[in-house]
């Protein structure tokens, strides 16, 4: 899967996650991009990202990702 593929699928889980289609998720994008993006939807975020991918975050990259393009990153090197 390209690192593209992988990015249209996060954008898709991003739009159900927060229930809003319009949200355009880049490489860029952090929490503070996203008005609604807390730490429980964070955390909702990472449980999705590891449903649709099957795999599970370890802990230290949950806490170290600094944007979209870090969890990118990892969801590559663990499929």
């Amino acid at each position: 899967m390209s690192r593209e593929e992988i990015l249209k699928k996060v954008n898709e889980i991003f739009w159900d996650v927060f229930d809003d289609d319009s949200i355009v998720v880049t490489e860029d994008t952090t929490a503070a991009d996203i008005e609604d993006w807390d730490s429980l939807t964070h955390i909702t975020l990472i449980s999705e990202v590891e449903s649709e991918f099957g795999f599970t975050f370890a802990m230290k990259d949950v806490l170290g990702m600094k944007d979209v393009g870090e969890m990118l990153d990892i969801i590559e090197k663990e499929i």
